[in-house]
């Protein structure tokens, strides 16, 4: 019997993150909701903006809305001193960015604090800047990939504590993920993270829906109400999500001018 052969490859630093990330999220116990949401204003209102914003940015902000008038979407379960939870002031959103490094596909997680201050351009901006920027000139790539560079013994302390105590898993993971296949083409993701919430969505379709998952960990929360949090996130999308593009539109539109009679 021919015996295999294969072939040895180094794990890049990226990869060694998701294996991490997957580690830190194997025990979260998560629940998924999927939901179309009906986005007829929102793509309007985009349509008409000669350089929109992303869709990332667009659910940041819309997230980060809700999650300001909705305390428990900036609430984290955390274990230690106790188990415990802790409510974020403000909302920190972790967007998954896919880069080619090395010859290797691999997605990094960029940090967005209070988007809901934030307008669509700006939060857009942090994004793309994420997407084509030198690794070493994006702040959050920067400072996981410094921790995934430790040995496997420090890192896991580095994780251990930053997973556990409430301010610190604040300041490296936030209070939710936004992950999207859509540029890839149709397709349902059900993400993992360590938490609490992760959103992802799809492509808007031809009737002007979009499909939207939303995982949290079910220790914060029930499904009643996460319910309600998606019927919300419709109302803000076709509401101050697409007011803002509209108010962007007019920004950018030269004001006509008026004859003067001589």
């Amino acid at each position: 019997m021919e015996k295999m052969r294969g072939t040895v490859r180094k794990i890049s630093m990226p990869r060694r993150l998701v294996a991490d990330l997957m580690h830190a999220s194997i025990r979260v116990p998560f629940v998924s909701l999927r939901r179309s949401l009906n986005i007829c204003e929102l793509s309007g209102a985009r349509a008409l903006v000669a350089q929109p914003p992303g869709w990332a940015a667009i659910f940041v902000k819309a997230f980060s809305l809700v999650a300001k008038e909705q305390p428990i979407l900036r609430t984290l379960y955390a274990k230690w001193p106790r188990p415990s939870f802790y409510e974020m002031p403000r909302s920190v959103a972790m967007i998954a960015i896919a880069r080619l490094e090395e010859g290797q596909d691999c997605v990094l997680p960029q940090k967005v604090a209070a988007a809901d201050a934030l307008t669509l351009t700006e939060i857009d901006s942090q994004i793309r800047h994420a997407k084509q920027a030198p690794i070493e000139k994006v702040p959050a790539f920067r400072k996981i990939l410094r921790v995934t560079r430790l040995p496997f013994p420090i890192r896991r302390l580095f994780w251990s504590v930053g997973l556990n105590f409430g301010r610190q898993r604040a300041n490296w993971f936030g209070n939710f993920g936004v992950t999207s296949i859509a540029a890839y083409g149709a397709g349902e993701l059900h993400a993992l993270s360590p938490g609490p919430y992760i959103l992802s969505y799809g492509v808007v379709e031809q009737d002007q829906t979009i499909d939207v998952v939303i995982r949290w960990d079910h220790r914060i929360t029930d499904a009643a109400l996460m319910a309600n949090i998606l019927t919300r996130l419709e109302a803000v999308l076709n509401g101050e999500i697409a007011a803002e593009l509209r108010a962007s539109r007019l920004q950018l539109e030269p004001k006509p001018v008026r004859a003067v009679a001589t």
